[in-house]
Parts: structure tokens; C-alpha cells; sequence
């Protein structure tokens, strides 16, 4: 096991690095110039110290904070290897300085006017809350419900939970936003809107954590009924076919008691294809929950990244972009580990 690991370390790599190659190609070679964006800024600023001067001296202070800002974005050369090496920070750039990724310089966001660590901070903990909570409550509910379900097979609780899970499953996701505002807004009146905590407050300590969760409660709630649909049919699913194994009717045959099979022969068996989806979500803890946020106006990771796209904020763009490659395969390294965890039929020892 520990060799596999390690090789998939190694391919890891090899793709993390070939995905920065084409994404740091793709980004830079939009028809985009900050530099010459920021010196024409510049020069409009300057309007007034600039009268008198000719047009000839215009276009050489014009052409100087060009450069400048050029050498600065590290767009002064159009060697697209130099220009990398120096994103990732192994060449020196025009100041003669190591100054990338492996420096811990990761960008300036252009429109929020920090550094990209410092613009990713807040929103990051926004989206990793609200996902978490919403993947505790949603897998609280949908595995006992898929258990309950698969060894009441064909009754009427089934067949209900059945119906309810498929129109919920097939509803978009953004329908089930406006359908449950309408409901618990504007009907009942128990929750805002939209928003993170209400607008010219400023509270601290219990207020605070009950304003936010006030504000909270009705994306928690829509995010977990949308993921109720999916995955209770697939827990369902997955405890059916191992509910059906000889080994269970084997157990079965030997007098062990029922809930020992449910639970430790056919829950294990069902586990698999379950972790799998189970951590293939909690990868979205990350990304960010795109429609949610827009549509409640949550300050998160989603948000952040489709503002991000509107203004071209490149720096920004394309750190989030490697940030999300990098969960991705990390998060399927950890699945592989944990089918050889729970299953010991999957596990790897060459």
C-alpha cells in the first residue's frame, strides 16, 4: 500500500504540474494587458502635472511606467517558459529576485486590491462552514434513510421516500432556492433572504454567532433538502445489492441476529460505492456551492470565483483554479486509501 501511495503521489504531481502549464498558457495568452491598463490609469491621474509637456515627453513617461509595470507583472518578455518559471518561482525575474509560488507569492487580486492569500481568507471559511454543516446534517439524514428504506423494501414508507426523493432529485436546484424563499420568506416570514449577518450591525459573542445563524438556516436547509434525493437512492441502492449477497443470507442461515447483518455484513459491503460519493462532496466543500451563494449572497468560495470571471481578475482565476486541481487529487488519493480501509477485497499491496 505504501508503494501505490507513492506512485500516485508522483502522478499526482505530473498532472499538477502539466494543468499549471496549460492554465498558466491559457490565462496569459487572453488578449488582456494590465500593464498597459495601469499605465494609461496612471497617466490619466497625472493630467494635471502633465500640461505643458509635449506629446513626444507624454509618450516617454507613458512608455516608462509601461515598462515599469511590465517588469513588475512579469510580462516584460514574451518567453512563455521564463514567464511560468517565474510564476512558479524558479527563475529570477526582472528585479533578479526569486519571487513565485514556491516564495509564497501567489498573486495581487487586481479588483480587490490585496493579495490573492488575504482575498481567499474570508470567503474560504465562509464555504467550508456552511458545506460542512450541510454535509453533516445531509449525510445524517440520507444514510439512516437509505438503511431504513432498503430493508423495507416495496413497503408504503419506501414507496413515498421513493416519490419524494426522485421530484427532488429532478427539480433544479436554483427552482428549489426561489420555491423555499417564497416559502419561508415571504409566507412565513422566519428567515432573511439573502445576506450573511444584518446590515449595520456590529455584534460580538452569542448575538453574533445567533445573527449569523439566523441568516444561515435557510441555505443550510435548501442545500441539505437538494442533496436529501440523490443520495438517499443511493445508499438505498447500495444496501439492496449487498442486502442480496450470499454472504448475508449466509449470516442470516447461522441465527445472527438482524441488525448485525444490516449493519456490520451488508452496511460494509454497501460502503464502497457510498464513500465514493460521500467524498466526491466533500471535494465541493472547497469549490464552493456556486447557484447557493449567488442566489443568498454568501461571501464564499462560489461567489468569489464567478466575480472573479466578470472582472478578469487573472491572479486570482488562476490560483483557485490550480487550488481546486490540487483538492481534486488529493481527494482522490484519499478515496483510494479509504476503499482499501473499508473493503479489504480493494486493497492494493503491489
Amino acid at each position: 500500500m505504501g508503494k501505490y501511495v507513492i506512485k500516485r503521489i508522483g502522478y499526482m504531481l505530473v498532472v499538477a504540474l502539466v494543468l499549471s502549464i496549460l492554465m498558466f498558457l491559457l490565462y496569459n495568452l487572453l488578449p488582456a494587458n494590465r500593464a498597459y491598463t495601469d499605465a494609461k490609469a496612471d497617466m490619466q491621474t497625472m493630467k494635471n502635472t502633465l500640461r505643458g509637456k509635449t506629446e513626444e515627453q507624454k509618450q516617454e513617461i507613458f512608455n516608462e511606467r509601461y515598462h515599469e509595470y511590465q517588469k513588475r507583472y512579469g510580462t516584460d518578455t514574451k518567453n512563455m517558459a521564463v514567464r511560468y518559471l517565474r510564476w512558479v518561482g524558479l527563475y529570477p525575474n526582472a528585479y533578479g529576485k526569486f519571487d513565485g509560488l514556491l516564495q509564497g507569492n501567489f498573486g495581487y487580486s487586481y479588483e480587490h486590491k490585496k493579495t490573492v492569500l488575504e482575498t481567499v481568507k474570508d470567503p474560504m471559511l465562509n464555504t467550508m462552514k456552511i458545506n460542512i454543516i450541510a454535509m453533516i446534517l445531509g449525510l445524517g439524514i440520507t444514510i439512516p434513510l437509505g438503511i431504513y428504506c432498503s430493508t423495507h423494501k416495496g413497503k408504503k414508507t419506501d414507496q413515498f421516500v421513493q416519490v419524494v426523493t426522485i421530484i427532488g432529485y429532478s427539480l433544479p436546484a436554483f427552482i428549489t432556492c426561489i420555491v423555499f424563499i417564497w416559502i419561508f420568506c415571504s409566507l412565513l416570514g422566519w428567515f432573511p433572504p439573502s445576506g450573511m449577518k444584518t446590515p449595520g450591525t456590529n455584534y460580538t459573542g452569542l448575538t453574533r454567532i445567533l445573527d449569523e445563524l439566523k441568516y444561515l438556516a435557510l441555505p443550510l436547509i435548501t442545500m441539505t433538502f437538494c442533496s436529501l434525493g440523490g443520495m438517499t437512492r443511493y445508499v438505498r441502492a447500495a444496501m439492496i445489492d449487498s442486502l442480496s449477497l450470499d454472504c448475508i443470507r449466509t449470516a442470516r442461515a447461522k441465527g445472527v441476529r438482524e441488525k448485525t447483518v444490516i449493519y456490520s455484513h451488508a452496511w460494509r459491503n454497501a460502503l464502497i460505492p457510498i464513500v465514493t460519493q460521500a467524498l466526491g462532496w466533500f471535494l465541493g466543500i472547497f469549490s464552493g456551492s456556486l447557484m447557493f451563494e449567488n442566489i443568498f449572497a454568501i461571501n464564499g468560495m462560489g461567489k468569489l470565483m464567478i466575480g472573479a470571471l466578470n472582472t478578469r481578475d487573472y491572479d486570482l482565476i488562476i490560483l483557485l483554479q490550480m487550488f481546486y486541481v490540487i483538492v481534486s487529487l488529493i481527494g482522490y488519493l484519499v478515496i483510494d486509501i479509504v476503499y482499501g480501509l473499508v473493503d479489504p477485497r480493494v486493497r492494493v499491496n503491489k
